[in-house]
C-alpha cells in the first residue's frame, strides 16, 4: 500500500475509534448506542470519514439538548472494508454485543445488502446513509426496519437518463457497470427509464472493481454507436474506465451515478477527470441556508483540518448521516423507548423536519421508506478536486 494511502487509512480508522466513544459513560445503560457500518479503510475511507462527521455533528447538536430519553448519545463505528461478509458480521456484533438502538449504513449496496435480512430478523431500525440500490429499502420484508437518506437507483436512474437527453440529446446510450450487485440494480433501473422514454441502448458492459483496462468493453460500446456511457462504478473502477477511455482517445460525454464522489477519484483518473458529471443530494457551494452554515461552522469547529467547502467532499454523506442522525433521534423521542417495533412505528409518523437537505414532510409511510426523491438531485463534476454543481 503506498505510504500517502497509508497515512489516510491509520487517520481516518484512529477518528473512527475516537469517534466510538463521543461521552465517557460510566455504564454502558447510561448512553444510548446508534451503530455505524461503514467503509472506513480502502478506496472508500474518505466517504466513510465524511459519514462519521455527519453523524458525530448531528450527535454533538442532540446531546447539547439533552440527548435522548434522558441519555447522552453515544455513536459505534466498525469498519466494513467494503466486504459484505465483513459488513454483515459487524451490524451482528453492534447489536448483539454492543446492543444498538439503531444502525446506520455505509457505502456499498453489497454490504447493506447483507445486512438487511438481519436488521429485519432482529427487529433493530437500519439506516441507510449512502448506498442506493433499490432493493435495500424495497427489500419485501412485511415487516421492514430499513429506511434511508440518500438517493435511489430507480430514481437516480430515471434522473440520468433525463439529464443525458436534456445535456446531451442522447439517443443511443450505452451503459458500463461494475459487476456486483449495485450494477445489476441500476441496469434494472436503466433499462426501465430508456424503455419509458422509447430510447433504445447501444449496449450493456460489465467490469470488476479490479480491472485496470476497460478498453474491450468501451470498444463495443463505441462500435455499438453510443453516443453517451451511463457508468456505475465507484471510485476506483470508475477511474479506470476514464483512464481507458483516454488510451482509447474516445471523448464521449459521460453521465453517472455518485461512486466517483467517494474518494480520489479526481487524483486517480487524472485530468479527464472533469469531464464527468455526477448526481448528488447536497452540496455546500453556493449559497449556502442557514442550516447548511451552522453545519458547516460546527464541521471546521470540530474537524480543524477543513478550512473551506473543498474539505467537504463528498458534502452528500455528510448531508444524509446529518440529516438521517436526527430523523432517527425523533423517531427514538417520538417512540419514547429504544424498542426496535416502537421506533420504526415512529419513524412512519414523523411529521416535520427543517433538515440540511431539504425540510422533510412525513419523510416516511408504511408504504415508502425513502426520505429523499428525485426532486432532491443535482449534478455535479470535480474541479480541482472540489465537486461543484453544473449549471446548466
Amino acid at each position: 500500500m503506498p505510504k500517502d494511502v497509508l497515512q489516510i487509512t491509520r487517520r481516518l480508522l484512529l477518528a473512527a475509534a475516537a469517534t466510538t466513544i463521543l461521552v465517557a459513560p460510566a455504564k454502558a445503560e447510561d448512553t444510548v448506542k446508534l451503530g455505524l457500518v461503514a467503509a472506513m479503510s480502502g478506496q472508500s475511507a474518505k466517504s466513510g470519514e465524511a459519514i462519521v462527521r455527519g453523524l458525530s455533528v448531528a450527535i454533538d447538536e442532540i446531546n447539547a439538548k439533552g440527548g435522548l430519553l434522558g441519555k447522552k448519545v453515544e455513536l459505534v463505528v466498525r469498519d466494513d472494508e467494503s466486504n459484505p461478509a465483513k459488513g454483515a458480521i459487524a451490524a451482528r456484533e453492534l447489536v448483539q454485543r454492543e446492543k444498538v438502538a439503531a444502525l446506520f449504513g455505509g457505502l456499498d449496496t453489497p454490504v447493506s445488502i447483507a445486512i438487511v435480512p438481519f436488521a429485519n430478523q432482529s427487529k433493530v431500525p437500519f439506516m441507510g446513509v449512502w448506498a442506493a440500490g433499490t432493493p435495500i429499502t424495497r427489500n419485501g420484508a412485511a415487516e421492514n426496519y430499513v429506511f434511508r437518506v440518500s438517493a435511489v437507483d430507480v430514481l437516480v436512474d430515471k434522473a440520468l437518463v433525463d439529464y443525458a437527453a436534456k445535456k446531451y440529446a442522447a439517443k443511443k446510450p450505452g451503459m458500463i457497470l461494475i459487476n456486483n450487485p449495485w450494477g445489476e440494480s441500476n441496469e434494472a433501473g436503466l433499462k426501465a427509464a430508456l424503455a419509458e422514454k422509447g430510447v433504445a441502448y447501444a449496449g450493456i458492459e460489465k467490469f470488476q472493481d479490479a480491472d485496470v483496462d476497460v478498453v474491450p468493453q468501451l470498444t463495443r460500446l463505441k462500435e455499438a454507436g453510443a453516443d453517451v456511457l451511463f457508468m456505475v462504478a465507484n471510485v476506483a473502477p470508475s477511474s479506470q474506465v476514464v483512464k481507458s477511455l483516454d488510451r482509447m482517445g474516445w471523448n464521449v460525454p459521460i453521465v453517472s451515478h455518485w461512486g466517483p464522489s467517494g474518494g480520489r477519484f479526481s487524483e486517480l483518473a487524472g485530468p479527464s477527470a472533469e469531464k464527468v458529471h455526477f448526481i448528488q443530494t447536497f452540496s455546500f457551494s453556493g449559497k449556502m441556508s442557514p442550516k447548511a452554515e451552522a453545519v458547516f461552522a460546527a464541521l471546521k469547529k470540530k474537524y480543524p483540518e477543513i478550512k473551506s467547502i473543498a474539505d467537504v467532499t463528498p458534502a452528500v454523506g455528510i448531508a444524509n448521516a446529518y440529516d438521517a442522525m436526527h430523523l432517527t433521534a425523533l423517531a427514538i423521542a417520538k417512540a419514547g423507548s429504544t424498542d426496535g417495533p416502537k421506533v420504526r412505528q415512529a419513524f412512519e409518523n414523523i411529521d416535520t423536519y427543517d433538515g440540511l437537505i431539504k425540510t422533510y414532510s412525513h419523510p416516511f409511510t408504511a408504504t415508502n421508506h425513502d426520505a429523499l426523491s428525485s426532486d432532491d438531485y443535482i449534478f455535479t463534476y470535480f474541479k480541482e478536486g472540489a465537486i461543484l454543481p453544473l449549471t446548466n
